[in-house]
């Protein structure tokens, strides 16, 4: 059979709320192990309201950073990405990386609704197509995609429509809005310190130079070396 259609079955009996709701009162490792459970849950495939939460962005610049990393490339990252970057981050249990290959699935999807075999391989660092089907498979009862196997083009045809796999393809949108936007404050906050930094110093030199009866220290050498022969003749 050329096509393989797979209808999805599977009940969401688990969603973020909860892990939003414990990460109110969570501190340190307790948040470690929150965002490593909410990693496995099944079901669990939207990060972005845990990503917002306070105890959860402490974690950006402490010890346990690699965990906040984890957690932005599951929200908004891929596999590849994660490979590129395994030596700095947390080991991935069965679980964590059966999820981020199927969301990477999705990231693909985004882009096309027919994705080569070719491509998902190296994407997901698999090695044989039996196992590329079980994953594509997994993925469609999850119910993040919808979509047939076409064994003989040897690629899956996603329908984009489903609306799980909307959802997660929404969140990233609007997580990647909410990044770009926090970047761009950042941004314009640092301007305008080193703006503000810049005109303190230029008014603190003036200052000085007119204490000490010197020439400001950001004036050019022929500029200090006149004062001095100017200063020398009327002493």
């Amino acid at each position: 059979m050329a096509e393989k259609e797979v209808k999805t079955s599977f009940n969401h009996s688990h969603n973020l709320e909860e892990y939003v709701l414990l990460a109110k009162s969570a501190r340190g490792t307790g948040v470690v192990a929150l965002i490593q459970k909410a990693l496995e849950a099944p079901g669990v495939y939207v990060f972005g309201e845990l990503m917002e939460m306070p105890s959860v962005k402490e974690l950006e610049k402490s010890e346990n950073s690699g965990f906040w990393n984890l957690l932005n490339i599951f929200a908004l990252g891929t596999f590849a990405e994660y490979k590129a970057n395994s030596s700095s981050l947390p080991a991935l249990s069965p679980p964590q990386l059966k999820k981020l290959r199927h969301l990477t699935i999705v990231s693909l999807a985004a882009k096309s609704k027919f994705i080569p075999y070719s491509v998902l391989l190296q994407e997901l660092d698999i090695k044989n197509l039996r196992e590329l089907e079980d994953l594509i498979i997994d993925a469609i009862y999850a119910d993040i995609i919808h979509g047939k196997l076409d064994q003989k083009n040897k690629q899956p045809k996603v329908h984009r429509t489903c609306e799980g796999c909307e959802s997660v393809l929404h969140s990233i949108e609007k997580q990647i809005q909410r990044a770009n936007t926090h970047k761009e404050k950042k941004l314009k906050q640092k301007t305008q310190v080193e703006a503000e930094a810049i005109k303190a110093s230029s008014q603190s030199d003036i200052d000085n130079g007119a204490v000490s009866g010197m020439p400001p220290p950001y004036h050019s050498c022929v500029e200090v070396a006149r004062f001095l022969e100017l200063k020398f003749v009327d002493d």
